[in-house]
Formats: structure tokens, sequence, C-alpha cells
């Protein structure tokens, strides 16, 4: 399943924290979101802003170096993956990542072409380009939920924080 991808245009940093904002409304649910672009592409950025916006009050670390970092959010379980230092997808078995595919649980995954194979599929993939001192964004629904979360989106000007 996939439906119509949503692109938000070249957003500013106020714009990427604010079309975080909005997927949070409706990301309570759960879901796995995939993040890819290139390095300094907006995608930590977004992650922070995203589980700051559904309500984590500690400091969402960067999982550059731990490869993951955990969250409560309200009745929510959160997980943020950062694969960038993963050579084979092979090395994610003593992550235990098949204990985070749970209902009402938010996986974000950072670089998650490096952990093919040992995934499961995404609701949504986001895509993130570098736009000049700006950042274009694409997300694209990967199936029903998916399709929920994007839907979200459409609120969002399509030119966040210009």
């Amino acid at each position: 399943m996939s439906g119509e991808a949503w692109n938000a245009g070249a957003v500013d940093e106020a714009g990427l924290r604010a079309i975080a904002a909005q997927l949070a409304t409706v990301a309570g649910e759960g879901g796995i979101l995939y993040l890819e672009g290139d390095l300094g592409a907006g995608k930590t950025t977004f992650a922070r802003a995203l589980l700051t916006s559904l309500g984590v009050g500690e400091r969402v670390k960067s999982p550059t170096y731990s490869l993951i970092e955990s969250y409560r959010a309200g009745e929510l379980d959160a997980h943020h993956l950062d694969l960038y230092r993963i050579a084979d997808a092979g090395e994610l078995e003593w992550l235990g990542l098949a204990d985070l595919w749970m209902p009402r649980t938010l996986v974000l995954v950072e670089w998650p072409e490096r952990g093919a194979g040992s995934l499961p599929p995404a609701d949504v993939v986001l895509h993130f380009r570098h736009a000049g001192d700006r950042r274009e964004i694409v997300a694209e629904p990967r199936s029903a939920l998916g399709e929920r979360l994007v839907a979200a989106l459409s609120v969002v000007p399509a030119k966040a924080g210009t």
C-alpha cells in the first residue's frame, strides 16, 4: 500500500519543527518512520522535535554512538535509532530490535538502508534533502497507518517556516 506523497518544499529549521509538531498530533498510536537523507539533512533535528512535541520531558539525545535511545511520552514508548555506524544489517541482532515492534510504539530509524532485511517495513518514509540553507522534506506513506500520519501533514502550510 502506498498513498500519495506529501512534499513540504524547502523549509527552515522552524518549519522543520512545525512539521514534526503537526505529525506528533497523530503519532500517538505509534508507527515506524524511516528518516532518509544525507548527513546534516535534518533527520536528527526532526526526530528531536517530534519526540519533544509528543511530550518527552527529558533531553532527546542523538543515538549516533549508542545506536538507540528510548523514551516514554505518556502512554507511548518511543525509540530513536541511528544506524549510520552499522556496516552490516546482521550487526543489529544484538540490539534486540524485535522487542521494539509493539503496538503503541513509535520507532524512528535514521539510515534505515543500513538495516535492510532486519527492519520491519516503514509506515512512513520521510526523505530529507539539502536545499541551500533549508531542507526539503517529502513524506511517503507505506501503510494505512502511514496514510493517516501523512494526512495530518496536509494542514501544514506547504512552505512551513518561510
